[in-house]
């Protein structure tokens, strides 16, 4: 039976079994399976019935297996690491197999990428035309950099896990203004997933910040399971509690939900 008042839509998780091997610069290595039946079956005990995968950059080639999900469950989306690189029939075959975007999973980088240059400048212009976004994982201190030449490219854009603000009181400041003048510009959204992560304060501070100045219109939820680093403290019903506990109207939720499914699903 589904909880009243969960979305329709989980728009932030990470499926996986233990024959994928592992990328060698791995930060974690979760010693259990997650496969797309066990977060259906999650999904399903609480009444959502749609989900999008977020690309895991803990995998060699994690693509291979997302896509054989989004091949098998129409109900599903999902993001991909690609190149770079990577050309204009690539990228269109990609989004007509369910494929909505591709993940940059630049939060532990030493050094950012030109995006202004190429190959980026290019890659960024063919993914808008496949009709792809950028799902951006990034420091929060990172976004006033990040954020305008991902704007310029035309891209559309979904940044992760509330912009993963620092816990630094100018840096949170500067990307949530960034963050929020991306989100004005009309083709940026932002995911309240993962605020398990985060402690209760600051997850409350930011997503206050983003109801009030960004609106639910822009705002997707995302439960982040399976939880990687926090198994033993979390699980989909807490995640769903922690969601309506930072997001208490269901009129809200229920505005979130439907940006997800209009972003995409339509």
């Amino acid at each position: 039976m589904g909880d009243v008042g969960a979305p329709t839509v989980d728009a932030h998780a990470h499926v996986f079994t233990r024959a994928m091997p592992f990328a060698a610069d791995a930060h974690s290595r979760p010693a259990y399976d997650y496969p797309v039946e066990t977060w259906l079956a999650d999904m399903g005990a609480h009444g959502i019935t749609h989900g999008v995968i977020a690309a895991a950059s803990l995998f060699d080639d994690g693509n291979a297996y997302t896509l054989a999900v989004l091949d098998a469950h129409p109900q599903l989306r999902g993001t991909v690491l690609l190149p770079p690189e990577t050309g204009v029939a690539e990228l269109q075959a990609l989004a007509d197999g369910g494929v909505a975007g591709v993940r940059l999973t630049w939060r532990r980088l030493a050094e950012l990428p030109d995006l202004a240059s190429e190959p980026w400048r290019g890659f960024l212009r063919r993914l808008a035309d496949a009709g792809l976004h950028v799902e951006l994982l990034a420091g929060g201190a990172s976004l006033p950099a990040l954020l305008p030449p991902l704007l310029s490219s035309g891209v559309r854009l979904v940044v992760d896990h509330f912009g993963v603000p620092s816990r630094d009181p100018a840096e949170r400041a500067a990307g949530a203004e960034a963050l929020l003048h991306a989100i004005d510009g009309g083709r940026t959204w932002a995911k309240l997933s993962a605020g398990f992560r985060l402690p209760w304060d600051l997850a409350e501070e930011v997503a206050a910040r983003l109801l009030a100045d960004a609106g639910p219109e822009r705002l997707l939820w995302g439960s982040d399971a399976p939880f990687v680093n926090h198994e033993g403290t979390t699980d989909y019903a807490a995640a769903l509690a922690l969601y309506a506990r930072l997001v208490p109207d269901p009129a809200t939720r229920r505005a979130i939900d439907a940006t997800a499914l209009q972003l995409y699903f339509t």
